[in-house]
């Protein structure tokens, strides 16, 4: 029997970084979804977690983060970005510069995911507060 889907939950970057710090909230939050939740992350968040973990010294921190990496992105779908996307990145960056507001590059791919997957974007970024007024939907599990 299908389940209908009630939510979709994006894990953005720092969400994910929680999870893999293995922060007790994040993962009740995350562990309180229920079957008709979907979760997941996407190919911009990875690359972004991979990023901070590969430009740390060689040792036993980094390799503990790259296997906590590797278990969190074996038990969180990660989703490429659909290439209509595009679009609605183009037009939150083109709303964005109007209302003299900046975010980062990848933070506006993410959202531009979000809003374009109708997902609600989880992260503990106040960046993305500055586009909310755009229609993305913010949840911070951290607090």
């Amino acid at each position: 029997m299908n389940t209908k889907i009630m939510n979709k939950y994006l894990l953005e970057t720092t969400t994910c970084s929680e999870l893999i710090k293995e922060n007790p909230e994040v993962k009740r939050r995350l562990n309180s979804l229920t079957e008709s939740d979907y979760h997941f992350t996407c190919t911009i968040v990875k690359g972004e977690i991979l990023f901070g973990i590969q430009r740390l010294p060689s040792g036993k921190r980094k390799q503990d983060l790259e296997e906590r990496a590797d278990e969190l992105f074996a038990e969180v779908q990660c989703d490429p970005i659909p290439e209509h996307v595009a679009d609605t990145y183009a037009q939150i960056k083109v709303a964005a510069e109007q209302q003299g507001t900046s975010l980062g590059e990848c933070d506006l791919w993410i959202a531009a995911t979000a809003l374009t997957l109708d997902a609600i974007l989880v992260a503990s970024d106040s960046d993305y507060e500055r586009i909310v007024g755009l229609g993305l939907r913010l949840e911070d599990w951290k607090n």
